[in-house]
């Protein structure tokens, strides 16, 4: 054996003795190094030894077997390909049975990419049998974990083998453990993707009425997402008979978490279900979920209110959803407000500009002068749609002094959503009306108590140079900005260096060379050594928007002095601008 050789050897079975420590790290570690062990032993080895040796491994802690889950399921090249796919199955099957849930997840995930590598030829005589074992398991935790790999094996069996794991399934539904039927519950749609249409009326649809009516609200509560998934494959004739009593009868179920999942689901519900369903059927629904007793069902459904409105006509939203989207504006819980604050903005769009102005403008000035931070928040995030229908003059007339007012709002978050809006409020106001109205408010948020404000506002003024032009911003901003560095507060005169910095890429050279260079130079004699190395690190940005003569003497010059400072930290910003001279 050569020298590299035996150093690889060494070195695998480094990690093999890691396994077996009694130090969980080491065995974490040496389970995620198991592609490395494998390419060291080869495919055969593997298979014969590794393999072999992990089935014995599979009582661990659940960190460890969590990690050695998802690396089996990426191991079929290790093996030797395809070919050899089906070794991995045994050490997945024993941790597709452990009590963990998390472990036995992640042991199904794995299952289901080896079965997609494993040979048609080969995969009935090596995966059925796996699914058949979880699927008559003592324990739960194993029929649990086979619920989730039917939808897998299903489409590469032989009809005989199809019949017989639809059977299996239906089993599993009807299960006496709660878990297991949720599990067959929750993997019921995927399940059901793989089937002929007729076989899901035949024999499917009596399972998902049976599971829909469970005792525990646990696994009615995923009778919402099966609707959709079933309803997909539905016309709207056999929708109407099949699966609209049960999209009723969990709109109404007594579990306010069902009653939550319709509403979660609602679009997607009104999108499976079709047009017509939705019209007649399912908005009268929807308003009794926007009404529900229990706060998180009307949150959930707040949420929908945009989406399902885009999918009526605009007559029938006017008419039975705004009255309970009037109702919600002042709803007593803050969290269901958020939630219609975080859509509302969206049926200007839907209701059109006459409709928009008529009917949505005051709630949204009620919403933007709510108590909760969040509900201010989500509305001005989201004016861009309101302005886009009812137009700039609208928007300013109704809802600008309300804005202006949340500038100075006392949460920093509602501020800085209202200085990130500006620029774009600015290119559509114009820039006559800003300077009317906004300007100063700008100039304002430079002295804001909170970093992030005074860090906004300057890119702020960045962004407003380059919508109204160099000239604009020499006349009504710069000017405003140098003045700051004789304010006898530091942080203000600090404020003027990040400016100058962060407005240098748009205002050109002629303004950095006359106003800005000379003050920052002025400012290194600053009494505050903070000032200093900021003006050190100032005139380093600077370089990149200045020439070399400029670069070499009067930048250098300042730097040079600087250099000799007796604060280390002005000592250390300054070698460091020198050096990138």
């Amino acid at each position: 054996m050569t020298t590299s050789g035996a150093d690889d050897q060494n070195a695998i079975q480094i990690l093999i003795d890691e396994l077996k420590s009694e130090d969980i790290q080491l065995r974490l570690n040496s389970v995620r190094r198991l592609g490395t062990i494998a390419k060291g032993l080869g495919p055969e080895r593997t298979r014969n030894e590794l393999i072999k040796f992990l089935i014995e491994c599979t009582e661990d802690e659940d960190e460890v077997l969590l990690a050695l889950a998802e690396e089996l399921g990426n191991f079929v090249e290790f093996v030797g390909g395809s070919e050899f796919a089906a070794c991995l199955l045994p050490p997945l099957e024993t941790l597709a049975t452990v009590e963990e849930t998390v472990v036995r997840d992640k042991a199904v995930e794995s299952l289901r990419k080896i079965a997609e590598a494993i040979p048609s030829d080969k995969f009935e005589e090596s995966f059925i049998p796996l699914l058949k074992s979880l699927s008559q398991g003592e324990c739960f935790t194993s029929r649990t974990s086979a619920c989730g790999l039917y939808s897998v094996a299903y489409p590469r069996s032989s009809d005989v083998v199809k019949k017989e794991l639809r059977d299996r399934f239906g089993t599993l539904c009807s299960d006496d453990t709660p878990m297991v039927r949720r599990a067959a519950s929750s993997n019921l749609g995927n399940f059901a993707s793989q089937m002929d249409k007729e076989q899901v009326k035949s024999e499917l649809i009596a399972i998902f009425i049976n599971l829909a009516q469970d005792e525990q609200d646990s696994v009615r509560l995923l009778a919402v997402e099966n609707c959709v998934a079933i309803g997909k494959m539905l016309d709207t004739q056999e929708n109407t008979s099949l699966i609209l009593p049960t999209v009723r009868s969990c709109a109404q179920d007594k579990s306010w978490r069902v009653r939550y999942m319709v509403a979660t689901h609602f679009c997607a519900l009104c999108q499976a279900m079709g047009a017509e369903i939705t019209k007649t059927e399912l908005l009268a629904a929807f308003v009794k979920l926007l009404r529900d007793t229990e706060a998180e069902v009307r949150t959930a459904a707040a949420y929908k209110v945009t989406g399902v409105c885009e999918l009526i006509p605009q007559e029938m939203a006017i008419k039975q959803i705004l009255p309970c989207v009037r109702e919600l504006v002042s709803d007593s819980s803050q969290h269901v407000r958020a939630a219609l604050a975080s859509v509302i903005m969206g049926l200007a769009p839907v209701f059109g500009k006459e409709n928009t102005k008529q009917h949505l403008l005051d709630l949204y000035l009620q919403l933007l002068k709510d108590d909760y931070p969040d509900v201010r928040l989500y509305l001005i995030s989201k004016l861009d749609a309101v302005n886009k229908t009812i137009g700039i003059e609208m928007l300013s007339q109704s809802l600008l002094p309300a804005i202006v007012e949340l500038a100075e709002d006392r949460q920093w978050r509602v501020r800085l959503a209202i200085i990130e809006y500006i620029p774009l409020l600015a290119s559509q106001l114009g820039v006559e009306f800003f300077d009317e109205k906004l300007s100063n408010l700008c100039m304002t948020w430079l002295g804001d108590s909170v970093y992030s404000i005074r860090d906004a506002a300057i890119n702020n003024l960045r962004k407003l140079t380059e919508v109204f032009g160099i000239e604009w911003a020499q006349q009504n901003i710069i000017p405003k900005v140098l003045a700051l560095y004789t304010h006898p507060n530091y942080l203000y005169r600090m404020t003027t260096l990040f400016a100058i910095s962060g407005m240098a890429p748009v205002v050109g050279s002629d303004v950095i060379n006359h106003s800005m260079l000379p003050l920052v130079i002025r400012m290194a004699q600053d009494s505050v050594p903070n000032i200093r190395f900021n003006v050190a690190k100032t005139l380093q940005t600077l370089l990149a928007y200045v020439d070399g003569s400029v670069a070499q003497t009067q930048i250098k010059t300042c730097l040079t002095q600087l250099y000799e400072d007796q604060d280390r930290d002005v000592k250390f910003y300054a070698n460091q601008a020198l050096n990138a001279l």
